[in-house]
């Protein structure tokens, strides 16, 4: 644990998490599979074929270096709260999704494992290259799986009632309020580009008047994007950045970066793109640099559903939180692609220092025990509205 965790899709180390944690929901009264996209599923065993699932999960899958409870937090409070249910008489069946990419770590693309899961997989990403050069097609093939019937794992829209998720908060809020737990209204809109900065490598001894310095170029892009995002509240995350030759006698010809870009809204986040664009274009002109601009990842912003966050909110109050605290999630998570399918919520569990994505990951014990009795809870109450046939929450009308 020195150096973290690394687990990413596809790999030794997922096919290792996925048997560990169909052991665990073996032992928590599920039988359990992997699906076509290496999600490992349960479903508890008495439940009959065919009824629609309410479904509990998260993912497995970390970024380099992570932290213990990025992503399997979420799963083993959805495992326990089975188990906590095994012969609990529910008008569906209850199912957990460990879903495997959620990250996007390895091939770049992120949430594979909900996107297919959602029936949103893109044929195209079978192409898709990991740092090695291993596209994920092989990697698939690798690993057992059948890259041309991945999109087999798509759930139908009537098989599943809806979708609650436990997460670490990855922010300070709920630490800063002195909250263990909290209720997500929704989820950023997020963008990720790759922005290429090309000029001409030429010898460091070059006059300055006709250098065309790449990186010099991408550095000062990447200042007016720290500040043009400031201005607009809208976070943005240079993550990766690459630079060629990689010699340290030649002026680079080539530099290429990330954008990570977030808002509450996709429009919010359009509207500072745009501010960005143009700043791009005026700094690429001004030095003689030419600019290659390629969208990698995009998605707006998922409202989470009214009742079921009313569910959530039941849930924590169940704990003794009277007032349970609202909270925007500027984090992407598997309940955005499974809110293409069916209606989902979130429940954020505090974490030391809002530390995540690093080895000093930490919550509190206590913490853990009450969002297992809040979603508990919160099943409970999905229950109860869907035998009610909610008119307020049209998702739940059986």
């Amino acid at each position: 644990m020195e150096d973290g965790i690394e687990r990413v899709y596809l790999s030794p180390e997922h096919a290792r998490v996925n048997a560990i944690a169909a052991s665990w929901m073996r032992e928590a009264g599920m039988h359990s599979w992997q699906d076509a996209a290496g999600n490992q599923c349960g479903r508890r065993s008495d439940d009959p074929e065919g009824m629609p699932a309410l479904v509990l999960g998260s993912h497995l899958d970390t970024v380099p270096g992570a932290g213990r409870y990025d992503g399997i937090l979420g799963v083993l409070v959805a495992i326990e709260v089975a188990e906590r249910l095994e012969h609990v008489d529910l008008p569906f069946a209850l199912e957990v999704v460990a879903f495997a990419d959620e990250e996007g770590t390895r091939f770049g693309a992120t949430l594979l494992g909900s996107r297919a899961f959602s029936g949103g997989w893109k044929a195209e990403w079978n192409e898709l290259q990991d740092a090695e050069g291993t596209t994920l097609h092989d990697a698939a093939l690798a690993f057992g799986l059948d890259p041309e019937r991945i999109p087999l794992a798509a759930r139908k829209p009537e098989d599943v009632v809806a979708y609650l998720e436990a997460h670490i908060e990855q922010g300070p809020s709920l630490e800063r309020l002195d909250r263990a737990l909290g209720v997500v209204t929704s989820i950023a809109a997020a963008e990720r580009r790759l922005i290429r900065v090309v000029g001409e490598s030429r010898h460091c001894a070059t006059p300055w008047e006709i250098r065309r310095d790449a990186l010099q170029g991408a550095s000062e892009m990447i200042l007016a994007i720290d500040q043009i995002a400031r201005d607009h509240n809208s976070p943005a995350t240079i993550g990766h950045i690459s630079v060629e030759p990689d010699a340290v006698n030649v002026i680079p010809g080539l530099a290429e970066f990330s954008l990570d870009l977030r808002d509450a809204t996709a429009e919010g986040r359009d509207m500072t793109w745009e501010a960005i664009r143009r700043r791009i274009r005026e700094i690429a002109l001004d030095r003689s640099l030419s600019v290659e601009i390629e969208s990698t990842h995009a998605a707006p912003e998922m409202v989470c559903a009214p009742h079921l966050r009313e569910s959530i909110a039941v849930g924590i109050r169940s704990t003794g939180d009277e007032t349970p605290l609202d909270l925007f999630s500027v984090a992407g998570h598997d309940a955005m692609a499974v809110g293409e399918l069916t209606d989902v919520a979130m429940l954020f569990v505090r974490c030391a220092g809002g530390i995540s994505h690093h080895k000093d990951e930490s919550v509190r014990l206590d913490d853990v025990a009450a969002s297992i009795d809040a979603m508990h809870a919160a099943v409970l109450d999905v229950a109860l509205r869907y035998s009610a046939g909610d008119a307020d929450a049209p998702g739940l009308v059986p």
